[in-house]
């Protein structure tokens, strides 16, 4: 996929299973939410494994160690070994190993899968601001992170410290809803220091050049929930994209989405693994996906017809970002979107 301005979902006449050899799929929002399998996810996985494409699971959730992540995933009744789990943790530990020498001390604001990930690298995690640190990582740690965690954080960095982040996703989905995420906490010391982090986690490079690292990947799909991450992380990256439905991106985010988080297909969930895509088609001044057609009026965007209402999102996308251009559509969407029940 090349970086020019995307202006429609694109269409596809085989599976995106067959058409891709390797699925890079985020976890909050996509294979599961608080830790409950979302619906549909175990048995199309199954099906897309069992049909050769390679599964590997690319968080943000710096929280875990991918042997746990692999074993929750095994206990969904989706078979998956640690090598299988790409997280950010290990993107920040490769990027702090790169610039710190072997057996440096980093002060760890997280859970074990950061301390994991930095023993692997050959760096010592360390639990104060008096250990005498050479960087500072901030991850995920969890509802329960106790708050003075954060101070040790900033007491760090205020002396100059070197503060990496394993991400800075403001949110994270769970099971009563959505709930403040890393970028959060990060916010925190960013007030309490006037320091910005070293970033590691989707949407930047360390995190696509890990998951490339560790996968192997030919032709990969990246498959989130988020137009910030997953979307904008496969826009920089260069490959294609399948956004579905079961996490926070809502209907009219997608129709208002800048270029670099404009997915390149669009589906309710993980079955849209397994088929092929609908086109988009230019008709009647405007844009057509199975039974519905969409135009951009002066001031909102109109919606006709009747059918699947994904179709009629996907023809709504192709109004909406072919009017923005480059930019972000502005046109008042609530009554279509209203009608396709989004």
């Amino acid at each position: 996929m090349s970086q020019s301005v995307r202006t429609s979902p694109a269409g596809s006449g085989r599976a995106l299973s067959e058409a891709y050899d390797t699925a890079l799929l985020d976890l909050d929002g996509v294979v599961y939410a608080g830790g409950n399998a979302i619906a549909h996810a175990v048995e199309s996985l199954a099906t897309a494994r069992d049909g050769g494409m390679h599964l590997a699971y690319v968080t943000n959730n710096a929280l875990r160690t991918p042997d746990s992540v692999a074993a929750h995933l095994t206990e969904l009744g989706i078979p998956t070994g640690a090598d299988d789990v790409i997280t950010s943790a290990q993107a920040v530990a490769r990027l702090i190993s790169e610039q710190m020498p072997a057996g440096a001390r980093v002060l760890v604001i997280g859970g074990e899968g950061l301390r994991v990930a930095l023993r692997e690298r050959g760096l010592e995690p360390v639990e104060s601001a008096d250990d005498d640190p050479v960087a500072v990582v901030q991850g995920y740690g969890g509802p329960e992170l106790p708050w003075g965690r954060f101070a040790e954080a900033a007491y760090a960095v205020a002396r100059g410290v070197p503060w990496y982040a394993s991400n800075t996703d403001l949110t994270i989905p769970s099971a009563r809803g959505i709930a403040p995420g890393n970028g959060a906490a990060v916010e925190v010391v960013r007030i309490a220091t006037g320091a910005e982090p070293q970033v590691a986690g989707k949407p930047l490079p360390p995190m696509h050049r890990e998951t490339i690292l560790r996968t192997g990947a030919e032709r990969p799909l990246v498959v989130g929930d988020r137009l910030d991450t997953d979307i904008e992380g496969a826009f920089h990256g260069e490959v294609d994209s399948l956004l579905v439905l079961t996490g926070v991106t809502d209907g009219a985010q997608l129709l208002a989405a800048p270029p670099q988080h404009r997915p390149t297909f669009v589906d309710a969930d993980l079955r849209g693994l397994l088929t092929g895509q609908p086109e988009v088609k230019e008709a009647d001044g405007g844009f057509r996906c199975g039974g519905w057609t969409a135009v951009a009026g002066t001031e909102r965007l109109e919606l006709d017809g009747e059918g699947e209402a994904l179709d009629g999102l996907r023809a709504l996308c192709a109004a909406a970002w072919t009017a923005a251009g480059d930019g972000v559509c502005e046109l008042d969407s609530g009554k279509a979107l209203a009608r396709l029940g989004f």
